[in-house]
């Protein structure tokens, strides 16, 4: 594991015209905000020799920019390392509040084929904060006809005759590797309360999540989860109901989840990564979704 790459990355980020000033940021240089002081501590107590034992978690890096526009539009840039980092691209996401959500899957896809084809190999943070710098005004322009998704999702319905028409409940059953990332996890319990999506995540290997709620809404939690870095991530299932219009009850009534929540089933295994799957049985069949396990898992629950 590359331990000293994921260092020297930290220190010449910090290095490079970073300051820890307010968030409105009007100075042109970029705010740095390292979420996790104790992990870049272990981090370098570990490369330096001074603990022989791995590292626990891995650190976090907030980059906060302005870019050069007329609006002045804030992104932020967020840099997870993985473990064998700089030979793996760390996990990096950036968020503006005026994207919508194709042109913001764009620009991460845009993003990481930039990354994977000039970076991989090296550190690349600083890359991927000048690509940001350099390329994201042009999404922003093509966004400008265009309206974000956020808060729209409910009220959609009403803009059109058509598009009452064409709304539908839908319920996602995704499929991934694994789910250890702290950051991850975060994200897909926030962006799920933020598109009022309900169902569950369950972290581990294998990783399991379920998100069900409008339709627009699951296909926004999906384009923003799928440009995320994994091993491996697909839908192993999906369900799709049309709806009356004026149908924000019989959404509701179509859910077989209160909330969205983590779940985890007595996890076991050298690294606790393993979860009882015939608890997670138990959990889908209590909600109606048992048959679900068997596209999963190939097996039949008990």
């Amino acid at each position: 594991m590359s331990m000293k790459g994921t260092c020297s990355s930290s220190v010449t980020v910090q290095a490079v015209r970073c300051t820890s000033g307010p968030a409105d940021n009007t100075s042109g240089e970029d705010e740095l905000e390292i979420t996790d002081q104790l992990a870049v501590a272990e981090l370098r107590e570990y490369v330096e020799g001074s603990v022989m034992s791995l590292p626990r978690s891995r650190p976090q890096i907030l980059i906060k920019h302005k870019l050069d526009t007329a609006k002045g539009v804030n992104v932020t840039i967020s840099c997870t390392y993985t473990p064998d980092y700089p030979h793996v691209l760390p996990d990096v996401t950036v968020r503006c509040p005026l994207l919508g959500r194709s042109l913001q899957a764009k620009l991460h896809s845009d993003m990481n084929i930039f990354l994977s084809e000039n970076c991989l190999g090296e550190v690349c943070v600083l890359s991927a904060v000048e690509w940001v710098k350099d390329n994201a005004h042009m999404y922003l322009m093509d966004d400008s006809t265009s309206s974000p998704t956020t808060c729209l999702i409910r009220n959609q319905s009403v803009s059109s005759p058509q598009s009452k028409a064409k709304e539908q409940f839908s319920r996602l059953w995704i499929y991934c590797h694994h789910i250890y990332n702290k950051t991850k996890r975060k994200n897909i319990l926030e962006w799920s309360k933020e598109l009022d999506l309900s169902g569950f995540s369950m972290p581990g290997k294998p990783g399991v999540i379920c998100v069900e709620g409008s339709r627009l809404a699951c296909e926004d939690f999906w384009a923003r989860v799928k440009v995320l870095t994994w091993k491996k991530i697909l839908i192993r299932h999906r369900e799709d109901v049309n709806m009356k219009e004026g149908c924000l009850d019989e959404l509701d009534s179509l859910r077989r989840f209160t909330g969205f929540e983590e779940v985890v089933f007595d996890p076991h295994g050298n690294r606790r990564n393993h979860m009882d799957l015939g608890q997670l049985y138990q959990y889908l069949n209590q909600r109606g979704c048992g048959e679900v396990f068997q596209l999963y898992f190939g097996i039949e629950g008990r």
